[in-house]
């Protein structure tokens, strides 16, 4: 069957979300902000569903048809930040902004929780620490955002815009591990934005990511990576 040249040429239909569908979308993004305010209010183990569907104003019961329990709350916003790296890794893939410039906006957000309360933050990590489930979830998405980071960092080596003194990997597991600290410490005493302070760790580190272009920098690599413990070249 032939097709004419003006169908041929005609873009692709964009699906255009319809009322139910943004009612939908509405009524869970209500119930997730509602939690999230709550969590931040009353701490994590102390908010009920009941609580959230009265303060989203729905009844108790729809709070199921969008989060089988209370701890997809958590997983959603995990998903948010580890869906923050898969971003920033599009836009290195795509080539436009240096590998720096990505980093720097990933590290000052805090892949994205740059306008996340430290009232919030406390309540998330205490229920990470205090239960072994949801614990199980974050190493998980922790090893997720990881391997993206790596892709980053790997991407950056190519390009010689990040240094090769310590493997993709590494590099990548040092900086996450930085800023997830950076963002605990901060929940704890939060002088400041996060995002400042951030700001001002990345510029303590920043350096130390770069390529060094310098005509001895090879050397330089070369004598860090033979000074580097046994158990971390392995």
């Amino acid at each position: 069957m032939k097709t004419s040249r003006r169908s041929r040429n005609r873009p692709p239909a964009v699906h255009l979300p319809n009322r139910r569908e943004r009612r939908r979308t509405e009524i869970r993004e209500r119930l997730y902000r509602a939690a999230l305010r709550l969590f931040a209010e009353r701490g994590y183990f102390a908010t009920t569903v009941e609580d959230i569907t009265e303060a989203a104003d729905v009844g108790k019961g729809t709070f199921f048809n969008y989060f089988p329990t209370k701890e997809h709350v958590l997983a959603t916003y995990g998903d948010e930040r580890v869906a923050a790296v898969e971003r920033a890794l599009q836009k290195v893939r795509a080539g436009t902004p240096p590998v720096m410039d990505v980093l720097k906006e990933l590290a000052t957000t805090a892949a994205g929780q740059s306008s996340a309360s430290p009232d919030l933050l406390r309540a998330i990590f205490a229920a990470h620490l205090s239960n072994a489930p949801i614990r199980s979830d974050l190493q998980s998405r922790l090893f997720r955002a990881r391997k993206l980071m790596s892709e980053i960092v790997s991407i950056g080596q190519e390009r010689n815009e990040i240094t090769r003194v310590l493997p993709a990997a590494e590099l990548a597991q040092l900086a996450h591990t930085l800023f997830f600290g950076v963002t605990i410490a901060w929940s704890v005493n939060p002088e400041g934005t996060l995002s400042k302070t951030a700001l001002d760790i990345w510029n303590l580190i920043s350096s130390a990511f770069s390529a060094d272009k310098s005509p001895g920098g090879k050397k330089i690599r070369e004598n860090a990576m033979n000074r580097r413990p046994e158990r971390i070249r392995e």
